[in-house]
């Protein structure tokens, strides 16, 4: 067994899988909220 395959933390290929796919998750939440709103995410969150 390698270390990488018993630590599931740092810079891993478990770990950034896990990010890419939480980061396009949220990206098409994302849009998908501005195209039912049609206010973009910075005037949402009250930034514009």
């Amino acid at each position: 067994m390698t270390q990488e395959t018993e630590t599931k933390f740092g810079l891993t290929k478990f770990a950034e899988t896990w990010n890419g796919r939480l980061a396009m998750l949220g990206f098409a939440i994302g849009l998908a909220t501005e195209l039912l709103t049609g206010q973009g995410i910075l005037h949402q969150i009250g930034l514009m």
